[in-house]
């Protein structure tokens, strides 16, 4: 009976976290629809740039504008809420941790959403003005084709870039974390290098669009990212206790 309490205690711990961070999103998304308009315009930037004099965005549907500005206030709200969120996921994890641990959770939420911003703010403004005009110039060159973007396939794509750069970015604080824990060093990171090289590869196929350019955009910021997580893992990953059996001997 105490462990199904202690299950029963765990779920609804859980539920009330997702409740509170479902609720954060909602709050954000409601603030960001009153000026999503703007937003899609911001964010619509670098392919209006790479289209061609005379090419313009179009709607296919009659709903799809509308549909279209919801997604970009719901993209805007998670961006918001993210800090949140990550504490929510935070505070969930964190009766299962030793007292020390449980000091980090205010770096965990800071860096998480720091993080997650720049790689945000990297693949928007670094990433996407070379992969749109990449994109379009290629299509374009095809003979008897014009660029003519639906701006619900176009949101659904960034939005897509966006999360991935995001969470790309998240890599050196999971490792960060995964070594403060034990769980990984930074010897057994750079033992299994290789494995990430192919992860950041499988990545970028699944989340970009299939060319080369694309995937190579993600791949690349991962193998660098957790180059820099193997650091990370060295400079603050949990200490080994060596114990010189020889000197307690003589003891």
């Amino acid at each position: 009976m105490s462990d199904g309490m202690a299950i029963s205690e765990h779920l609804g711990e859980l539920r009330k976290r997702l409740m509170i961070a479902a609720l954060s999103w909602l709050v954000a998304f409601l603030g960001c629809y009153s000026f999503g308009e703007k937003l899609f315009e911001y964010i619509a930037a670098p392919v209006r740039q790479a289209l061609p004099e005379g090419s313009s965005l179009v709607f296919l549907s009659a709903t799809e504008p509308f549909f279209t500005i919801l997604k970009v206030s719901a993209l805007a709200g998670l961006v918001v809420a993210f800090p949140i969120i990550a504490w929510q996921l935070w505070s969930f994890i964190s009766p299962a941790l030793y007292g020390h641990e449980k000091k980090l959770a205010f770096p965990f939420v800071f860096f998480s959403s720091l993080c997650f911003g720049t790689g945000t703010y990297f693949g928007f403004t670094l990433v996407f003005p070379m992969i749109f005009t990449f994109l379009v110039e290629y299509g374009t060159n095809i003979g008897g084709v014009s660029a003519m973007l639906s701006m619900g396939a176009y949101l659904t794509l960034s939005s897509r870039l966006l999360i991935a750069f995001g969470l790309v970015f998240e890599l050196p604080i999971v490792i960060f974390f995964l070594a403060r824990l034990g769980i990984v060093d930074h010897k057994w990171l750079a033992k299994n290098r290789k494995f990430s090289l192919l992860i950041a590869f499988i990545m970028g196929a699944v989340l970009t669009p299939p060319d080369i350019f694309s995937q190579a955009s993600i791949a690349v910021p991962f193998v660098v990212l957790y180059e820099v997580g193997i650091i990370v893992a060295r400079l603050f990953g949990k200490k080994k206790v060596v114990v010189d059996e020889e000197i307690e001997a003589t003891e």
